[in-house]
């Protein structure tokens, strides 16, 4: 969501909108899809669920390497974010939150840029500061849930077509199980470059980041 968070950015949305655009963008899929019916009327897809992937934040409390100045991960403006946009999600219509969990491993680490400077002697340790050092955890449990839902889907016949957005997740056992089921699986990388090789594993690239250029928000919540 990178890219999407630049768009978040220049158009200045609220947590509600936010949450709008992402179900905006999903939609986009299925009016793509859509086509005229045997009536001249148009035959749309049928949505099923969105199901949005993510992490809870980091909400703790530590201190920092250097200073010792405690600091609380939770009251951090990316922390506020999350669960905001996680709370304006469980509201909307036909989404599924699905939340990875935290590994907390419990220590700082020079941020690779820096450790680059003191390597090669441009900078010595006696002049890190706390800016130079990051807070080391990981998200874990993302992959395998959304390996958990394609699997269900294609098992019990729930749905036709499973379209995945994402750009760095392992997707592709999830993908060949899909497949093998008769799913037709299309990846929206959101406008970034696709390893050549994926597409043996996969039914169709689309994205439609670049619909979503002049996109505005309906919602005026804050």
């Amino acid at each position: 969501m990178r890219r999407a968070r630049r768009d978040f950015e220049r158009l200045n949305l609220s947590y509600d909108q936010i949450a709008e655009y992402i179900s905006a963008y999903c939609m986009k899929h299925v009016y793509k899809y859509s086509h005229p019916g045997a009536s001249g009327h148009e035959d749309r897809d049928k949505l099923y669920r969105i199901f949005y992937y993510d992490c809870a934040p980091l909400e703790k409390k530590a201190h920092l390497p250097i200073t010792r100045s405690a600091i609380d991960f939770s009251k951090s403006e990316l922390a506020k974010r999350q669960n905001a946009v996680h709370t304006a999600l469980k509201k909307r219509r036909q989404v599924a939150l699905r939340l990875g969990y935290i590994k907390d491993h419990r220590e700082w680490r020079v941020r690779p840029s820096k450790m680059k400077e003191l390597i090669s002697g441009k900078s010595q340790w006696s002049e890190l500061t706390d800016d130079d050092f990051k807070y080391d955890f990981k998200q874990k449990g993302v992959d395998s849930r959304i390996s958990v839902d394609i699997s269900s889907l294609a098992y019990k016949n729930q749905v036709e077509r499973i379209i995945l957005i994402a750009g760095d997740c392992d997707f592709v056992p999830a993908s060949k199980l899909a497949r093998r089921e008769g799913i037709d699986f299309i990846l929206d990388p959101m406008g970034n470059p696709l390893d050549p090789h994926l597409f043996e594993h996969i039914d169709g690239c689309h994205s439609v980041f670049h619909k979503m250029e002049h996109w505005q928000p309906r919602s005026n919540h804050t």
